[in-house]
């Protein structure tokens, strides 16, 4: 067993704090990773704090892992010594259902199991990337090209292949409109992949704070949606809107910004329900759909799609002891637009 550094949050309330804990044995089809950065999502947040359920603790948050391979099992045949790898949102699935069988191993009809807050096989719980090292079978690691710096690639593994996924699924392109809800760290990322896709972009946001950002991150156009006069000027414009805000907005308004067939899809996942007026999608033959991350296919064609376009997240590189600080940022809106840990600060 491996003892590594990592930080911990110890309940639901208080800071993560330095904590010491214990990696699995490299079994013959795993890889020991040596993580040199680790990003910071708002559902580490949700997660650490009990609001998508109750926790057990200490727990390690950190599903945007990218580092150095330094140890492989007797049987890996992908990976070697010295490799770029990441780790996304899971570190396991039955892979046996239909989805886990067609690639779509994060729809596991048991349920996938989560790089951190899990039950992993052997009954312990999985703790996440906010650590100095993480042991994962290779079947769910994936390559980050050189194309790539690790600093940029770690958001990546969560909100890049998070937005790509639906922008993928929908077929965003030329030809086709799409809508951007928030421009956080999931948003940004949509942006920049829609717009390399060929796609026309809009960001739909609260205000225009973040014009000049989303206009350079690749967005053709920038609406404020607190002025009701976007919603008259827009209806029926869309072909696609994806939804990036993990809070709760008037989805029937939005819907009806969608062109026929249209379907506004959410990423963004918020503690509450979302009520949809049915006449919002009657009335377009609209859908409102919902994507959650990608499987391990799809998150290695994401990143050799970003290393392709030269596309990397906007980040701020932190320190461990800034963690706690960084949370309070995300939940202020103040990050332009993803934190990611330098691990090599877990002393």
């Amino acid at each position: 067993m491996l003892e590594i550094n990592t930080y911990a949050a110890t309940s639901a309330t208080g800071d993560l704090v330095p904590t010491r804990i214990t990696r699995r044995d490299v079994g013959p089809h795993d890889v020991l990773i040596d993580i040199k950065f680790s990003g910071i999502c708002h559902s580490d947040i949700h997660t650490v704090r009990g609001e998508w359920g109750d926790q057990q603790y200490p727990l390690v948050p950190g599903h945007e892992i990218a580092g150095i391979v330094t140890e492989v099992g007797s049987d890996v045949s992908r990976y070697t010594v010295g490799d770029r790898v990441g780790v996304g949102c899971m570190v396991n699935s039955c892979r046996e259902c239909v989805n886990c069988l067609a690639g779509e191993e994060q729809y596991c009809l048991a349920g996938n199991i989560g790089t951190y807050g899990a039950k992993d096989v052997d009954g312990t719980i999985t703790q996440g990337g906010y650590a100095t090292h993480v042991v994962v079978n290779e079947d769910f690691i994936v390559r980050i090209p050189e194309g790539l710096e690790l600093d940029v690639a770690a958001p990546l593994l969560c909100a890049g292949v998070t937005t790509y996924s639906p922008l993928n699924h929908w077929n965003a392109g030329p030809g086709k409109k799409v809508a951007v809800i928030g421009l956080g760290g999931l948003g940004h990322m949509a942006v920049k992949i829609a717009h390399a896709m060929g796609a026309e972009v809009t960001v739909l946001s609260r205000s225009l704070k973040k014009q000049e950002d989303g206009l350079k991150l690749g967005a053709d156009h920038y609406f404020a949606t607190e002025n009701p006069e976007t919603f008259e000027a827009l209806a029926g414009s869309f072909n696609l809107i994806i939804n990036t805000v993990s809070a709760s907005i008037d989805i029937s308004a939005f819907l009806q910004l969608l062109s026929l067939d249209g379907a506004l899809v959410n990423v963004g996942a918020p503690a509450e329900p979302l009520p949809v007026n049915a006449f919002a999608l009657i009335t377009g033959r609209r859908s409102f759909a919902g994507s959650m991350i990608g499987g391990i296919r799809e998150t290695q064609e994401m990143l050799d799609f970003c290393a392709e376009h030269k596309i990397g997240a906007e980040i701020e590189v932190i320190s461990a002891e800034d963690i706690n600080k960084a949370y309070e940022r995300v939940l202020a809106s103040d990050v332009h637009y993803r934190f990611v840990i330098d691990t090599s600060t877990l002393v």
